[in-house]
């Protein structure tokens, strides 16, 4: 597991001539956090490169695992990196494995390094800082792992520092495989901690993420880790059986990332939320359904206030921070029934099965209030966040999603105009226009068309 990994932008300069590094831009605690496991993986590199005993065998094993992760990661390459936002998996754990079960801890702080470089270069760029935070992960997980694994085989933990001459012989009988395997485990999970920390101080308190594990994540950590120490006995037994296990590899590898193309081609890149086409699609099957059995549903379309400004004063980076954040907010206060996606731009889109008017300018509401007391800071400067919501309700506006989302843009047409940072209903049932209408690339005021009159329902 890693944490989400920006696409890399240019340096540029914050509007005070100071140089704004990507990695200055991220929340203080993170930057501290990234700082600390690093200062900790190179104090514990130190101890262990004194202690360890390095020997021609241990290299060449070494070697050789990294030309199987370099492969792997140039197979990966050439069917393009998805990078959702959240957590990411891959089946680097094969490699990874290996080397914690069989060479000295020091090696597992090493690995990383060049495996992260060759992803650096050979996928895409990215942030750098977060590509050294996911390989910090490792290392530590690696490094403390391995310690354990040959502090079990030797006389204690704290000879395993330097490591255990053959730790790999375990490896051949049944009691060293299960060693293994909830060594590995361990890793995963202490790996998954350390990501998992990372993304809840960046999100903030007021923001929820996506669970660590779903099934998905389970079957995908599942079969790395027996990938990984099917790997290591098979590199014990003799390091030309490698050969063999690089094609299974690539294979898992491909079917896991075909996985994650198809999940990016749903989803929001910069939020994790559906994408609109996807959303539409989703939303019009409720939205049948509800006709079909005469329930009710409701539609809201939320635009961030004054987005274009956030962008221009604090640069684009923060505006991503600002999506991430309303976007999190929004769905910590949904069901689990509801329908939450991004419509482009500053826009999101929510159907709320089963709502009827009231309960959808309720839970309107709580979302503008919930949104308006986020903490997003630029240097310390606290930034206010705000958001406006068009409803409409099935039934009352509309019978289809293209007459809703019609009604529900008309009514945030109107909170934009009358003041923003409301919510607002439409003052009819409109004519459907027989498209839906598209996410707005601009604010409202920019439009320079008059206001429509203001509806007794308005709520502000």
């Amino acid at each position: 597991m890693s944490i989400s990994e920006k696409p890399a932008a240019p340096v540029g300069r914050a509007p005070g001539g100071r140089s704004s590094w990507p990695v200055l831009q991220e929340p203080q605690g993170l930057i501290v956090y990234m700082c600390l496991l690093l200062v900790a993986a190179l104090f514990l590199f130190g101890v262990a490169f004194a202690l360890t005993v390095f020997s021609l065998k241990d290299l060449v094993t070494f070697t050789a695992l990294v030309a199987g992760a370099a492969i792997s990661v140039e197979g990966s390459r050439r069917l393009g990196t998805p990078t959702p936002a959240g957590f990411n998996r891959d089946l680097l754990g094969a490699w990874w494995f290996p080397v914690v079960l069989l060479l000295p801890p020091v090696y597992s702080l090493l690995i990383p390094i060049p495996v992260y470089l060759m992803v650096q270069q050979r996928t895409r760029r990215t942030l750098v800082h977060r590509r050294v935070f996911n390989a910090t992960s490792v290392g530590l997980s690696g490094f403390l792992v391995s310690v354990v694994w040959h502090g079990v085989w030797g006389d204690d933990l704290v000879g395993g520092l330097g490591g255990v001459v053959e730790s790999g012989e375990p490896l051949t009988t049944g009691p060293g495989v299960l060693v293994a395997v909830l060594c590995c485990a361990g890793f995963t999970v202490l790996n998954t901690l350390l990501v998992a920390l990372a993304a809840r101080i960046s999100s903030g308190p007021g923001n929820s993420l996506r669970p660590m594990w779903d099934r998905e994540a389970l079957i995908v950590d599942a079969v790395e880790l027996c990938v990984g120490v099917t790997v290591a006995i098979l590199a014990q037994l003799s390091l030309f059986l490698l050969v063999i296990a690089v094609p299974p590899v690539l294979l898992l590898q491909r079917s896991l990332l075909y996985q994650q193309l198809q999940m990016a081609a749903r989803t929001d890149p910069k939020t994790g939320l559906l994408n609109a086409p996807t959303w539409e699609q989703e939303a019009s099957i409720e939205i049948a359904r509800a006709r079909s059995s005469r329930g009710r549903a409701a539609v809201l379309i939320v635009d961030i206030d004054h987005f274009k400004r956030v962008n221009d004063s604090h640069g684009h980076l923060f505006g991503d921070q600002v999506l991430l954040g309303v976007a999190t907010t929004i769905a910590q206060q949904l069901r689990q029934s509801d329908l939450l996606g991004r419509f482009g731009g500053e826009e999101f889109v929510v159907l709320l099965p089963g709502s009827d008017t009231t309960e959808a300018w309720r839970a309107a509401e709580r979302l503008r209030t919930q949104v308006g007391g986020m903490e997003i800071a630029v240097d310390g400067v606290p930034v206010r966040i705000t958001i406006s919501i068009g409803v409409a309700v099935i039934g009352d506006h509309g019978n289809d999603l293209v007459e809703l989302l019609t009604a529900a843009d008309l009514a945030l047409y109107r909170a934009k105009e009358t003041g923003r940072n409301r919510v607002c209903l439409p003052a009819g049932r409109p004519g459907a226009g027989g498209t839906i209408p598209g996410p707005r690339e601009a604010e409202l005021t920019d439009r320079g068309g008059p206001a429509e009159p203001t509806d007794p329902r308005e709520v502000s």
